[in-house]
């Protein structure tokens, strides 16, 4: 069993060596293996972050002043757009006002690019940044510096930014693997599928940094026992893009697991950005 995990790699070229090797199991992270079209020696995990991403949002929803917030964001991908609209929708739900900046930097890092952003958002009055690089670092200490709130991303980051840092969106590797090795060790049939959000322990909140009210943990915490029971869906129609187009119709509902959701290429309304970006 192998485990490739850099993105951008699944098709074509792990798709290519399996067919290769048929006695080697290759589980790519982020991948989307098809049972249609794929060898039965691949398969793909990946979790749900966008579930504490919403969260996140909630938090910054609430604690802002000026209603407007900061994303900063490597490529307009399908995952980093449900970030993004999932980050705005959290927030938009305790706070109809709100407006999330969104700035792609081209690359997954690039610290230049990334203080360069997090500065003008402040110059702009936003008060509240988060992100989606591969390293959150840059944006939350330049926050922190600048005397506004972050939301962290990946791990947890609240160490580099003790006064202004919310909460974050955590990623558990641990369970996925611990679970893989479970099931090789009792010789069990390794799915070629594998999805899981909070209910499942994949992703997870940062612990609420000390600044964060009663109120916004109060709200947070509230929709995180919905997600935890299985009940919360965020992508429930009537649903428009940040052009004004309706991408999700009044009536119909789109849960954590629906394919299409990993298909995304529109952000929400709410949204200051495009995807072309």
């Amino acid at each position: 069993v192998l485990f490739p995990t850099s993105f951008g790699y699944f098709d074509p070229h792990i798709l290519k060596v399996a067919k290769k090797y048929p006695d080697v199991m290759f589980l790519h992270c982020g991948g989307l293996w098809d049972s249609s079209k794929h060898p039965k020696n691949v398969g793909s995990y990946f979790g749900y972050i966008d579930e504490p991403v919403y969260l996140s949002g909630i938090v910054a929803g609430l604690m802002s002043k000026t209603n407007k917030l900061g994303y900063i964001a490597a490529i307009p991908i399908p995952q980093v757009l449900r970030n993004i609209n999932n980050f705005t929708m959290g927030a938009r739900s305790v706070n109809p006002k709100i407006t999330t900046n969104v700035v792609f930097t081209g690359g997954w890092a690039n610290p230049v690019k990334e203080a360069e952003a997090a500065n003008s958002m402040a110059d702009q009055g936003i008060d509240v940044l988060t992100c989606h690089v591969d390293s959150p670092k840059v944006v939350v200490e330049t926050a922190e510096k600048r005397g506004i709130y972050s939301c962290g991303y990946h791990a947890n980051q609240s160490v580099l930014a003790p006064k202004g840092f919310l909460t974050g969106a955590e990623w558990n590797w641990s369970k996925v693997y611990t679970d893989y090795a479970e099931m090789i060790k009792n010789k069990k049939t390794i799915p070629n599928l594998v999805r899981g959000g909070l209910k499942e322990g994949v992703v997870k909140s940062s612990p609420y940094g000390a600044v964060v009210t009663a109120a916004a943990k109060e709200a947070a915490d509230k929709v995180r026992a919905k997600f935890m029971g299985g009940s919360m869906v965020v992508y429930r129609g009537p649903i428009k893009d940040n052009t004004g187009k309706t991408v999700i119709p009044a009536g119909k509902e789109y849960k954590q697991t629906d394919i299409w959701l990993e298909s995304m290429d529109w952000l929400v309304e709410g949204v200051i950005g495009s995807t072309k970006s």
